[in-house]
C-alpha cells in the first residue's frame, strides 16, 4: 500500500472516529454530553455509526469505495454535529472540531471518489 498524504490523513480519521465511536458508547461524560445536546437518545446510534465509518475508512485505504462511503457519511455525521453545537450556543471555536473533521471527511471522500469506479 502506498501512504499518500490523503492516506496518512484518512488513517488519522479512521483511528479518531474509532476512538470517538467506542467513547460514545461506554464513556459517561458522553452521556452528559448528548444529554446537554437535547440528543439522549441517539448517542449509542451515533457511537455504532462513528465506528461503522471509522471501518469503511480502514477498508477504504484497499477499496475506495469504502471510502467514499465512510467519508461521505462521517463528513454529513459532523455537519450535523457542528449545527447542533452552534445551536446550543457552543460558539464556532467549541464547534470547530466538528467543522474540521467535516472538511477533512470531504477531502478525503473527493478524492476517494477520483479513485473508486462511480
Amino acid at each position: 500500500m502506498n501512504l499518500t498524504p490523503i492516506s496518512l490523513l484518512q488513517l488519522f480519521t479512521a483511528v479518531s472516529f474509532g476512538y470517538f465511536g467506542i467513547s460514545c458508547l461506554v464513556a459517561e461524560y458522553m452521556v452528559v454530553e448528548f444529554e446537554r445536546y437535547g440528543l439522549k437518545n441517539f448517542r449509542k446510534i451515533n457511537g455504532i455509526l462513528q465506528l461503522a465509518g471509522s471501518l469503511f475508512l480502514f477498508i477504504g485505504l484497499g477499496q475506495p469505495v469504502f471510502t467514499v462511503i465512510g467519508a461521505f457519511g462521517l463528513a454529513l455525521m459532523m455537519l450535523a454535529g457542528f449545527i447542533v453545537r452552534l445551536k446550543i450556543k457552543d460558539g464556532f471555536i467549541k464547534s470547530s472540531p466538528a467543522f474540521i473533521f467535516m472538511v477533512i471527511n470531504l477531502i478525503i471522500g473527493i478524492d476517494a471518489l477520483q479513485l473508486s469506479s462511480f
